[in-house]
């Protein structure tokens, strides 16, 4: 009788779910020739081929398909009993899956990420920074991490920090030049730097007065997709920036960067790291947990708000 590795099997549901080897690859944490090649075994032994493969697109085939919709369910009863074992642990250990997006994932890094990884060093961290909002569940992320806006209502969320704000900033020397924007329509006068969001959609910058939304479509000599690229633009003086207020609170406070407009700039809503209800935790999710709630209490923030926390 072979033996099937349960690895191979979760790789099947993973290029399942994802439509592609290399996406599949990336979640399993693998090379993508490591994957086709476990795969192209699995198909040998079992003696079918579960997918279709071209040069622009997998698909499962018809034994493929079959295969997913019966081995699924057992696969995730196999999954709650490792847990159910894992969550006796004394040592926690294993890999904790975190999704979120890049600003996010700065905020973040230090005061959760790698203070867990200080405390229990026997446990690894993939952090994925993307843009779109993923499943969680579905992408195999044991945690995800968004505005408390986007938090799906089905999820456990545990508010990290109080209220963001978005900051309007220049250098002193790009103002020594132009006029302090008065008003958010003033910034159609000035050099903005520009940014695309994931989708390919220019981002337009938000604006608050009186509860009334406004956003303002700006124009610039330069479209980038990330706030990192989009600071180095701003300290060059090439433009005004809008950033979330994390990622030039320093440079503010340093008077590298002049910031305006903070009248229309009002709290949103804060962080969270949110993750679906689970029977029986590994000890390392269990202590991932402990700890946002206890930067949750240092931060002063309320339980109390939706999502809801337990």
């Amino acid at each position: 009788m072979k033996n099937y590795n349960l690895t191979d099997l979760d790789a099947v549901l993973a290029i399942s779910r994802r439509g592609s080897f290399r996406a599949a690859a990336l979640d399993l944490g693998m090379s993508t020739s490591a994957l086709s090649n476990a795969i192209n075994k699995l198909e040998k032994q079992l003696g079918v081929r579960l997918f279709n493969r071209t040069t622009r697109s997998v698909s499962l085939t018809d034994a493929g398909r079959n295969f997913v919709e019966q081995v699924t369910p057992a696969l995730k009863d196999i999954h709650q009993a490792l847990d159910a074992v894992r969550s006796q642990q004394e040592t926690p250990i294993g890999t904790l899956r975190i999704n979120t997006f890049a600003t996010a994932g700065r905020e973040i890094l230090s005061p959760l990420v790698l203070e867990f990884l200080r405390r229990f060093p026997s446990v690894q961290i993939d952090l994925v920074t993307e843009g779109n909002l993923v499943d969680i569940v579905a992408d195999g992320f044991d945690f995800g991490v968004r505005s408390q806006n986007l938090v799906p209502t089905d999820m456990i969320a545990i508010p990290l920090a109080p209220p963001r704000r978005y900051a309007v900033v220049g250098t002193p020397s790009y103002f020594e030049n132009h006029d302090l924007p008065r008003i958010p329509i003033d910034l159609l006068s000035h050099a903005c730097i520009r940014t695309r969001l994931p989708n390919g959609a220019m981002f337009r910058w938000k604006f608050e007065s009186d509860g009334q939304p406004i956003q303002v479509d700006v124009d610039g000599p330069i479209t980038l997709d990330e706030a990192s690229l989009a600071r180095i633009a701003v300290l060059d003086s090439i433009g005004i920036g809008f950033f979330m207020e994390s990622d030039v609170y320093e440079d503010i406070e340093r008077g590298r960067l002049v910031r305006v407009l903070t009248d229309w700039t009002p709290p949103i809503s804060p962080l969270c790291l949110y993750y679906p209800s689970r029977r029986n935790p590994p000890a390392a999710f269990k202590l991932f947990v402990d700890l946002a709630r206890e930067i949750a209490r240092s931060s002063k923030v309320v339980e109390g708000m939706s999502p809801k926390i337990p």
